[in-house]
């Protein structure tokens, strides 16, 4: 059992991770998750929690996380009349189809294919997020019929398989179809309630072996690391879409990209250490 200091030391790191998560989701639309499944990899592992199954807590705490701090960004941002109804409804069903389907496939992998999973999209989204232009586009208005059919699922989809909310996949997908910035980002933080909600209460079912999940597991789901994260994007999450409207968020997004780009080549060398 890991000794008091340790405990206190890691629920600290875990209120700043949550601090800082949650601005992000509010800020960059990337999605509180792509700081919050290392970073809770790296907690639970210092705690002397392990095994095959290490990577599916990591991405189902952080998943439950995105329940909250989605709901809160999509407030904060509607208040803005800033989200698209329209996309986000139409959407929606597609990527919890999506979602459901990663939940079945990440409760059946080890956790050190899920960290190379991680690494590789997560690689992807830094590059996209470090060297991608504003004026790319793919099309003019976002895709209907059998496009929307094929997109909105891998949205959901990939996202589980990160645990991550729909950000760091919807705002580059709304932004290649031409929808701007500010709505992308708002939008995209529905895509993360739609994610989030369905793919939680699947993993609240699958079972961990008791010698390897931390205290107060319920499924896959650690309460404690939960509710030290959310105590801290309640309240930054709607400071993070203050600023999104406020200032221009490019620049940081480069250099947030680029520090990506190494978080997820360091949890490709442990996948390939593992």
């Amino acid at each position: 059992m890991p000794d008091t200091i340790l405990l206190l030391q890691m629920g600290l790191m875990l209120l700043v991770i949550g601090a800082f998560a949650g601005v992000l989701a509010g800020l960059l639309g990337v999605g509180g998750g792509i700081v919050l499944v290392p970073a809770f990899f790296y907690a639970f592992q210092t705690l002397g929690y392990g095994g095959d199954q290490l990577m599916q807590m990591c991405l189902a705490t952080s998943l439950a996380t995105i329940i909250v701090t989605s709901l809160r960004s999509v407030h904060a941002h509607n208040k803005k009349g800033a989200v698209d109804w329209d996309i986000l409804r139409g959407w929606a069903p597609g990527i919890a189809i999506g979602a459901v389907v990663g939940m079945f496939v990440v409760a059946g992998l080890r956790s050190a294919t899920l960290q190379a999973i991680f690494g590789i999209l997560a690689l992807i989204v830094g590059l996209y997020m470090g060297l991608g232009r504003s004026e790319w586009r793919l099309g003019q208005a976002m895709p209907r019929g059998a496009g929307r059919a094929a997109l909105s699922p891998a949205v959901g989809f990939g996202s589980v398989l990160m645990g991550i909310g729909g950000g760091s996949f919807g705002v580059p997908l709304m932004s290649l179809f031409n929808v701007p910035i500010h709505r992308a980002v708002a939008t995209a933080a529905g895509f993360g309630v739609v994610i989030a909600v369905p793919s939680v209460i699947g993993f609240l079912f699958v079972p961990i072996a008791a010698e390897v999940r931390p205290p107060l597991t319920v499924g896959a789901v650690n309460m404690v690391a939960f509710v030290l994260v959310i105590a801290m994007t309640l309240v930054t999450t709607p400071l993070g879409a203050r600023l999104a409207h406020a200032m221009d968020p490019k620049p940081l997004k480069r250099v947030f990209g680029f520090f990506l780009v190494l978080v997820a080549l360091n949890m490709l060398r442990k996948a390939l250490m593992g």
